[in-house]
């Protein structure tokens, strides 16, 4: 059987860009195992023929309902499955998956039956909240970076408004690109009701969440400018604890040309 992405081009590129990130992620040794995971809305891309596929699996619980996803589709990387392997093929370690009139069921419709991650309600109740929100996003990325989780450890930084002003003024370019900053929810067992209410909470002002102990999610129009986010704001991570390896604390820029950089690019403080 053919894969749905055959003759689909632009679902095709979609996902393409997903495994090229799925590649970035596992060599800069943020994806170790099966660590992470993603989704991304792909109702856009989908025709009147994917609309009529037949379900390959049973209908499935999401575990909650999600009012503004029906009649949506996604791709997901799949549970158990790993990065590495889904920058080779994203349909052998993902899926496509349809929402269910009833806004709480899904079915898998292609390539093969490959379970969802077990992140998927905390990852479609960010993206219902994208929708009702209008804010135009539509991937939902979930990470180990390095330097952002060792920082998570220390009580020190566990507050969102510190964290992000210390990561602006490590250099210019990490306000220019993550204006939004980023947010710290304290520790929760992954995959609880807990730590996907107190994410969605820091989503409505971040477009990035730091997870104490754990990892990192971050939200964008597209999965490229997800992990963008990410990566700028872990970059700062790096040059800050390369100072603290230095043995110094790095002074970082002035709170007056943080806002002068805000100023001149005319930067949002808020979506």
């Amino acid at each position: 059987m053919d894969s749905i992405l055959i003759r689909r081009p632009e679902l095709k590129k979609a996902l393409d860009s997903v495994a090229e990130v799925a590649g970035y992620l596992w060599k800069k040794g943020w994806a170790e195992r099966n660590g992470g995971n993603l989704t991304l809305n792909i109702t856009e891309y989908v025709d009147d023929q994917m609309r009529t596929l037949p379900a390959i699996s049973g209908v499935l619980p999401i575990g909650v309902t999600l009012p503004n996803l029906k009649g949506c589709y996604f791709y997901c990387k799949g549970t158990g499955k790993r990065m590495r392997d889904l920058a080779r093929d994203p349909m052998s370690a993902g899926s496509i998956i349809r929402i269910l009139d009833d806004c709480a069921t899904y079915e898998i419709i292609a390539d093969t039956v490959v379970k969802p991650t077990s992140e998927l309600p905390s990852h479609l109740i960010l993206q219902d909240y994208a929708i009702a929100e209008g804010t135009g996003y539509k991937a939902t990325l979930h990470t180990h970076p390095i330097e952002l989780v060792a920082m998570s450890h220390s009580k020190e930084y566990l507050d969102s408004k510190h964290l992000t002003q210390i990561l602006w003024s490590m250099i210019p370019e990490t306000l220019a690109f993550a204006p939004l900053g980023i947010g710290v929810v304290p520790y929760a067992l992954p995959s609880s009701v807990e730590l996907a209410d107190a994410t969605l909470e820091l989503v409505k002002k971040h477009d990035v969440v730091l997870w104490e102990k754990h990892g990192t999610v971050a939200v964008g129009p597209d999965m490229m400018e997800a992990f963008d986010q990410t990566d700028v704001l872990n970059k700062a991570a790096c040059i800050y604890m390369t100072g603290k390896n230095f043995g110094f604390t790095p002074e970082g820029m002035t709170p007056q040309a943080v806002q002068e950089i805000r100023d001149v690019f005319n930067l949002p403080d808020k979506r």
